[in-house]
């Protein structure tokens, strides 16, 4: 029988197991923070527009971007290599849903979309039309389903494939069809509905 050190606790045979577990090296963190960095800068404008058309508040897009890249950072490491647009757009998802409820809970009113930065080349009235667009598109978003909206907004603005929106989402392509039909249907008539009052006034 072994002797134990006088005032020395049980013997944990893990213990042992856990010196013995490899450790991240220098090398491996730098591997991480350098995939995190290529993350964060080729899809932080996706993620804004993702948190922007998916409900989140436009005073908070700049917060619920960190959150996005937080949470992505944190689970990182699940994340194949390949699959990372798939992955930061469903954590975008979530945290605009998130961002949905509470305001919801709150009772408050949405801010009105900020002005996003003009093009340099654009007149005025462009610009104008612009941001009238931009009011009308939020407008008529806001009011479709989730899911619905989701599918019309990555595939009419992101300009992603069906099989690629299928694969982010974890849903069937002919679900992402569907889905993709009865938004366009959607939008179109309340499209018509919003332009119906200023076609008769026109005509006054």
């Amino acid at each position: 029988m072994q002797l134990q050190p006088a005032g020395a606790g049980p013997v944990d045979a893990r213990a042992g197991e856990a010196d013995a577990l490899p450790r991240p090296t220098a090398s491996a963190d730098r591997e991480r923070d350098a995939r995190l960095r290529g993350i964060v800068e080729g899809h932080i404008d996706f993620v804004a527009r993702v948190l922007r058309n998916a409900g989140s508040p436009s005073a908070e897009i700049d917060d619920d971007v960190q959150r996005t890249f937080i949470i992505a950072a944190r689970k990182l490491d699940d994340v194949r290599p390949g699959a990372e647009k798939s992955f930061i757009l469903r954590v975008a998802l979530n945290v605009a849903a998130h961002a949905r409820r509470t305001l919801a809970r709150r009772r408050e009113v949405t801010v009105e979309p900020t002005l996003e930065m003009a093009d340099a080349a654009a007149s005025p009235e462009q610009i104008v039309d612009r941001n009238q667009a931009r009011r009308m598109l939020d407008r008529i978003l806001q009011k479709m389903h989730a899911d619905l909206r989701t599918v019309f907004v990555l595939f009419e603005v992101e300009e992603m494939s069906m099989i690629e929106i299928a694969a982010a989402l974890g849903i069937p392509q002919g679900t992402v069809a569907s889905r993709l039909r009865r938004a366009r249907a959607e939008f179109r008539a309340r499209l018509d509905a919003i332009r119906a009052p200023s076609e008769s006034e026109k005509q006054r």
